[in-house]
């Protein structure tokens, strides 16, 4: 099956992952919806570039009216990413995460059954903390935050449409992500804002190791788990596999920004409950979706550094275009 000319419903269209697919099915050729809580581009910045070529749908997944809509639609592939999707304020806003990463996909899996495909992204977070690495699909998921409990909920939900009605559903569990438009609240897009300001850099010893996945990478994932007939009814993993750790990173990344920021490495306490190693088998993903990486950890990073300084120029550079707007607004306002 290909994506041209279908019809695609993307929920969290307007976020980071997100964004980068709604661009790659639209080059693609297929007619995409974007399911927005706002239909409006300033509050969806991200897909600004495509918004004359997408479709958007205001809705929200927690208001059970708003989706019928997509009855209309009649979508031929629903991509659902989105969530509450803050692992550490999951804590303290425990029933958003839930209402949304669960009750939410409940609600919009009832609220349209006539797809060709729906792929369920999930998280690597399910997996919680393992004895052994690196963590592959059949291991007992152990999630460890509301957020990857309401994730997980959403993954059981969308697997018994499948195992009960024998619907077309795939599930993919992408492990961390980085690149263009990411929130700075993300490590590496963190890291990589200090150390282009000059900020101090304050961590843990670092010795945890994660893998980081350029944007691009999940997203050629993303795709082909809608087009291959054999991902249907599967749960993948979708990573590098390879493990980085958190010091590695702060160190590559100062070097390849030729940072000013001092680094105090080992002066936070390392979290309590912290994961020591997080790293994934990607052999299904090989196997099923003749997936693998196509941009290196190095090259991602600094195709990632070129758009945050830009980034920094337009948000921060009171000179720029965007700065300028902002005056203009404050001016109108003031008259």
């Amino acid at each position: 099956m290909t994506l041209k000319d279908k019809r695609v419903l993307v929920t969290g269209g307007a976020g980071f992952i997100g964004s980068h697919l709604c661009r790659n099915l639209v080059a693609l050729g297929a007619q995409v919806y974007v399911l927005v809580k706002y239909n409006s581009v300033i509050d969806n910045v991200r897909i600004t570039s495509i918004w004359n070529k997408i479709i958007p749908i205001e809705a929200d997944l927690r208001n059970v009216d708003s989706l019928r809509q997509i009855q209309d639609i009649k979508p031929h592939i629903i991509y659902h990413l989105a969530a509450y999707n803050h692992v550490g304020d999951s804590f303290s806003q425990v029933s958003e995460a839930i209402d949304s990463n669960s009750k939410g996909t409940v609600n919009l899996l009832e609220s349209y059954e006539h797809y060709k495909r729906f792929v369920y992204i999930s998280t690597s977070e399910v997996y919680g903390r393992q004895d052994t690495v690196p963590f592959i699909e059949t291991s007992k998921p152990q999630p460890l935050s509301p957020y990857a409990v309401g994730k997980y909920s959403g993954e059981l939900y969308a697997r018994l449409k499948w195992l009960s009605l024998n619907k077309p559903i795939v599930v993919l569990r992408p492990f961390n992500a980085y690149g263009p438009y990411q929130s700075p609240r993300a490590i590496t897009a963190e890291l990589i804002i200090k150390c282009l300001k000059g900020e101090d850099i304050i961590t843990t010893e670092g010795l945890q190791t994660r893998e980081f996945n350029y944007v691009q990478n999940l997203v050629d994932g993303f795709i082909a788990a809608a087009t291959v007939p054999e991902a249907i009814g599967q749960i993948i993993n979708l990573g590098c596999g390879k493990e980085i750790s958190i010091r590695d990173l702060v160190q590559t990344i100062h070097s390849l920004t030729n940072s000013s920021s001092i680094l105090k490495i080992g002066e936070l306490s390392t979290r309590h409950g912290e994961i020591m190693r997080m790293f994934c088998s990607n052999e299904l993903a090989k196997n099923i979706l003749s997936w693998t990486p196509t941009v290196e950890h190095k090259p991602g990073l600094l195709r990632t550094i070129e758009w945050y300084k830009e980034y920094l120029n337009n948000y921060e550079n009171p000179s720029s275009g965007l700065s300028q707007l902002s005056l203009s607004a404050e001016a109108t306002t003031n008259d």
